[in-house]
Formats: structure tokens, sequence, C-alpha cells
């Protein structure tokens, strides 16, 4: 089953999928990021791409030739998905894929029309069965 991990009170998103992506990378674990549209998914890979000139986290958007070979995978449309181990939901959707992945982690902003998407999402989750682990921005950045 699904694990599923909420990160929320996250102040900076593109610092926690850094985090976030840095740490599944070096356990050699692919990633999809879900988003809300094209734009969004540039100016996260932006995020990636420019976060330390010596160092590579290599991604490209879901419609990219080389998806499946890369492994950071930026997506907004839910319907061409190409890994299953950790999928990162930056998007206010409730996503309908999720099950098909080892790890669902979902963040959380400061806003309050966020928080209560995320509650709402929280509760899908819940009332299916899985078992949500919970933690706040200073366990993830610290």
């Amino acid at each position: 089953m699904t694990q599923v991990i909420f990160y929320s009170s996250i102040t900076n998103k593109g610092l926690a999928l850094l985090t976030l992506v840095q740490r599944a990378l070096a356990k050699k674990n692919l990633v999809t990021v879900t988003v809300e549209n094209e734009a969004q998914a540039q100016m996260f890979a932006k995020v990636l791409w420019e976060q330390d000139k010596t160092s590579f986290l290599p991604n490209v958007q879901i419609d990219a030739q080389l998806a499946k070979q890369t492994p950071i995978v930026f997506d907004w449309q839910q319907n061409e998905l190409c890994h299953d181990d950790i999928l990162i939901n930056l998007s206010q959707k409730q996503l309908t894929v999720f099950s098909r992945f080892r790890q669902l982690i979902e963040l959380v902003g400061m806003d309050d029309l966020d928080k209560e998407q995320a509650r709402e999402r929280f509760r899908f989750y819940r009332d299916r069965g899985y078992q949500i682990k919970h933690f706040e921005e200073k366990d993830l950045l610290h």
C-alpha cells in the first residue's frame, strides 16, 4: 500500500521540493512531481536546475522524449506517468493515480486555501484506509 506523508506549514515549496528530491535521488528513487500546469512545472524545474552550480538534478517535463529515462519528471496531466517510486504533489488536485506509487508526499503551504484543500485530500486518503504520517516544515528542512 502507498505510504502517504504530509508536510505542512511549508513556507518555500521550492526549497522543500529540492530537499525531497535530493534525498530521493541519493536513495536511487525515481520522482514524479505533480503540478498545476506547464508554467508551474517550468518554475519548479528552474529551482532544481539552479540550486547549486556544482551538482545536477536531472529533470524533464512529462512530454519530453527522455521522460522515462530521467529520474525527476514534472507532470500536470496525470495520464502518461512513467515512474512509480515517489510522487510529490505540488498541485491542489486530489490525485487519482497515487496508489501505483510506493510513496505519496503532499506539501502544504501556509495560505488558508492550500490548507483547506490539503485537509480534504487528507480525509480522502484516511477514509480509504491509508495510514498517513504528518510532519512540519522544520522536520523536513533540519
